[in-house]
């Protein structure tokens, strides 16, 4: 009788594992069908899907003897539960841009190959089971290098490159070529992220700098200092980052550009959540405790996690960091979409920036009459008229391409709607400058940072490294550096090197806020009201402040000859005033000095008609 009763209860053991198992199957799936904009369509989804996989996870953990038993539950199936689950959370953390939710993803991530729970997937003779593994240890390597865990990084290249050559020589897959991409796909990237290698004092070996110590995610040590003004009403609230370059370092559907914004536009993550413990879960012995079982956001948890704030109409007005979608070559209707959610998402005061680093697509036309249509614009999913004249599109049958405008280039004009609310925009592209003449028809503050157009001839084959304008935005030093061909610097030199960096930093932002109070004051140093009313942001001083660095350090460079070769910004900011400051150059000079690079600077910045 007894036996009947425990074999009745082992039997509901493994019907209700069937059960969380096949509905975390279904909800997982789900999310594939979930709109990838807008918020009120997904929160709910993903707090059922996590609520289900939490206690998924605890009850293999609760049951783990009956389930090996009786289920023949095997490793490599906890191992797949647990890599949905850091799926779940670096998707959350994509849709939320909540850098915690990276650190659990990581977490789970590293459980799976620290109890090497995927060990003997190559003893089960399924092809497809290698596949998942493969995927896994791909989906790790991006987590690491977001969260810059280079050594970590190189150990599991390592290790997807050992398990390709496995994966292919035992089963003759047919997707062995496109695995053997993804993998040089992968070392090209990591090694065009590397463009300045920071030295260990004593023994010379590369050492990786936290985000804060390059400057690549804001923390309070690097937050630009400010003098607040009653005009500095604007938070950024919403981010577009499209990456369309067609030549540059990917992977993973990031670009190495869409890689360094997405991280110049995050604080650097925070030990503890807020309501969810940090403490883990010992069911089923010490070397399967889930690393962050209690911390899966619960339903309960998701709409009002940290840096979110629920106002009456149930719109979010704050945010640790700003919402971004991240666009990897969209078609013009995808941009437009997105676009829209996030200018529809604008809280009160909030502000929408747009990024977009892509290759020019260039007019031919002679005299133009329409800034919005007639100069050209940017190439995206396809890219068409390139620099060189050749066309990468189809014209229409019949007729000459002349008589057509490209479908496939965003112009100008196709952003003139989006002027009707605060909008700061990033160009990095070898077209850049066409969308200097957007006008303010709405009156909202509009700002629009360019990059140059070009790069001196040294510097025209290093593309795929990811432009050097972005790199300005994402670490002034690491571009300083680049530009003037310093490959490496020993740590206690970077942080005096980085000492000079902050100096500009503080001086620079004390030029801006001065040269708005002698406007207001004497009608001089004018400065355009856009700029204040975006200063009051963290992130959008920071790359105001970091534009001036780029601007600077060009005119000075002595390369970087002519106009086309410096970046340009709409409203300009004033020169003589600002960009011409002595206080400035001497700044950029001094920090030249002590990269023992003074050579490459002159002492007196290149006339603006060059």
């Amino acid at each position: 009788m007894v036996m009947a009763s425990t074999e009745e209860q082992d039997r509901r053991i493994v019907l209700e594992f069937c059960h969380l198992l096949e509905k975390s199957k279904q909800l997982f799936n789900g999310l594939r069908d979930l709109p990838q904009y807008g918020h009120r369509q997904w929160q709910a989804y993903f707090g059922r899907t996590f609520d289900v996989y939490t206690k998924l996870w605890k009850f293999q953990q609760q049951h783990r003897l009956v389930l090996d038993s009786k289920y023949g539950l095997k490793r490599w199936q906890i191992g797949e539960i647990a890599s949905k689950i850091g799926q779940l959370y670096y998707h959350y953390y994509l849709r939320t841009s909540e850098t915690n939710y990276l650190n659990e993803a990581y977490s789970f991530y590293a459980a799976i190959r620290g109890r090497a729970y995927y060990s003997r997937a190559c003893k089960e003779d399924r092809p497809d089971l290698m596949v998942k593994k493969l995927r896994y240890y791909a989906r790790f390597i991006v987590v690491c290098l977001l969260l810059k865990k280079m050594k970590l990084v190189r150990e599991l290249v390592i290790e997807l490159e050992r398990q390709i050559q496995e994966y292919t020589q035992t089963y003759e897959p047919e997707d062995a070529l496109e695995w053997a991409l993804v993998l040089d796909e992968i070392k090209g990237f990591i090694k065009a992220d590397a463009a300045v290698s920071v030295l260990h004092a004593e023994n010379a070996n590369p050492i990786v700098l936290s985000h804060s110590g390059s400057g690549s995610r804001l923390s309070p040590l690097t937050t630009p200092p400010c003098e607040r003004s009653p005009q500095m009403t604007l938070s950024l609230q919403e981010i577009l980052i499209v990456g369309s370059a067609i030549e540059q370092a990917k992977f993973s559907e990031l670009t190495m550009d869409m890689f360094r914004m997405l991280q110049t536009l995050e604080r650097e993550p925070q030990e503890t959540y807020h309501g969810m413990p940090h403490h883990p879960m010992t069911h089923g012995g010490p070397h399967d405790a889930s690393p962050a079982t209690n911390r899966m956001p619960a339903t309960t948890y998701v709409p009002g996690s940290k840096g979110y704030i629920e106002n009456g109409d149930n719109r979010r007005s704050l945010r640790d960091n700003p919402h971004k979608y991240l666009l990897y070559k969209p078609s013009l209707s995808q941009l437009m979409v997105f676009l829209s959610s996030g200018f529809k998402e604008l809280p009160p005061s909030g502000a929408l920036l747009l990024y977009i680093s892509a290759d020019g697509c260039f007019s031919t036309t002679k005299h133009p009459q329409d800034y919005g249509y007639e100069l050209g614009g940017l190439g995206l999913a396809t890219s068409m008229k390139t620099r060189d004249g050749t066309d990468n599109g189809v014209p229409p049958r019949g007729k000459t391409a002349a008589h057509f405008k490209e479908p496939h280039c965003l112009y100008p004009g196709d952003l003139y709607p989006f002027t009707r609310r605060p909008l700061f925009m990033i160009i990095d592209s070898d077209n850049s400058f066409v969308f200097a003449h957007i006008p303010k028809y709405f009156g909202q503050p509009l700002v629009i940072l360019m990059s140059p157009q070009d790069v001196p001839q040294n510097f025209q084959d290093v593309h795929h490294h990811g432009s050097i304008f972005t790199l300005f935005l994402h670490s002034p030093l690491t571009a300083l550096c680049y530009i003037c061909s310093v490959g490496d610097v020993a740590i206690h030199h970077w942080e005096r090197c980085q000492s000079y960096v902050d100096r500009f930093v503080t001086e620079a932002s004390r030029l801006v806020t001065r040269c708005r109070m002698d406007e207001i004051e004497q009608g001089i140093g004018y400065i355009d009201s856009s700029y204040v009313q975006f200063f009051g942001d963290d992130f959008l001083r920071t790359l105001i402040l970091r534009f001036v660095f780029c601007d600077v350090a060009l005119r000075l460079h002595r390369s970087f000859r002519g106009r086309h070769m410096r970046p340009r910004c709409e409203p300009p900011l004033p020169g003589p005033e600002l960009l011409e400051h002595p206080s400035l150059a001497h700044i950029i000079l001094q920090l030249a000095t002590q990269l023992d690079v003074r050579g490459h600077f002159s002492d007196v910045p290149a006339p603006e008609g060059d």
